[in-house]
């Protein structure tokens, strides 16, 4: 087992958690270590479509991604 450390939160986020790891079987440390990747997820998913949103609103640079999209289009017929 890795080394483990306490993390405090205040009572109605440690009954919700306890409510999933209760409702998946899993142990509150494995929905902790869950919580925290699908956050991580998010909030590069985020990240990602506002920048994926800046380069589209700037016409000159999406002009210029397409271009290099098109150029790197390989032709093998899966899509």
């Amino acid at each position: 087992m890795p080394p483990t450390t306490t993390v405090r939160v205040d009572v109605a986020t440690h009954q919700q958690l306890v409510a999933l790891a209760s409702e998946s079987g899993d142990s509150l440390q494995d929905t902790v270590r869950e919580a925290a990747d699908a956050l991580a997820r998010r909030r590069f998913g985020s990240r990602v479509a506002a920048e994926f949103a800046a380069l589209r609103a700037d016409q000159e640079a999406w002009a210029s991604y397409r271009r290099e999209l098109e150029s790197t289009h390989v032709s093998d017929g899966i899509g």
